[in-house]
């Protein structure tokens, strides 16, 4: 099992995904569904960008600097109040880079959803992937910088290979946006296959 995300995915059942639901003006088990396509993507994206070491440093920077001490109650109220949603937009910057459409385009094709709402939602559970990783990576006892660094690149490494050989709707997401056709860059040819993959057309 992807330790990461089943973790995360567990502490965001119930209260969480209601106000996320409520917030986004979806049900319950449509928010349930888009949170299980979403967190993967987001992981297994975070976990490919830390695979090189200047990678995971960046990220432990950032995850010391603005997410340390946060936990996901208190980062998912500022988020519903209105205050995350743009800093949520930020963070997917960094994560995707050039490919933060692709990545809404792909949740909404693996979901149903308007890209819209997709979008939202990824920008709401930004923040709290990164207090998650923040207390994670924090409490993993690693004092040094590097030493920090490498562990938080391990860990991702490791969960974005688990999401990979998982497959199912998270794996087939991450792949089909990060890199379908192999050149980790998704194309039009790619966001066409994309319906295929989902059993859309």
């Amino acid at each position: 099992m992807a330790m990461l995300t089943d973790d995360l995915l567990a502490q965001l059942q119930g209260a969480p995904a209601q106000q996320l639901a409520q917030q986004l003006g979806l049900t319950p088990s449509q928010a349930s569904g888009a949170i299980n396509a979403a967190l993967p993507l987001l992981l297994g994206a975070l976990g490919r960008n830390a695979s090189q070491p200047q990678g995971a440093q960046a990220l432990y920077g950032a995850l010391q600097k603005d997410h340390a001490g946060m936990d996901i109650g208190s980062v998912l109220g500022a988020v519903l109040g209105s205050g995350g949603a743009g800093q949520g937009g930020a963070i997917l910057g960094h994560i995707f880079g050039g490919g933060q459409q692709r990545a809404e385009a792909g949740v909404a094709q693996a979901t149903g959803l308007g890209q819209g709402t997709a979008g939202q939602l990824l920008k709401m559970l930004a923040p709290i992937v990164m207090a998650y990783l923040a207390k994670r990576a924090m409490s993993s006892g690693q004092a040094q910088q590097n030493d920090g660094a490498a562990a938080l690149g391990d860990m991702l490494g490791q969960e974005q290979q688990q999401i990979r050989q998982e497959g199912g709707l998270g794996g087939g997401l991450l792949g089909a946006v990060l890199d379908q056709d192999g050149d980790g860059q998704l194309g039009l040819g790619d966001l066409a296959r994309l319906g295929g993959l989902f059993g859309r057309k």
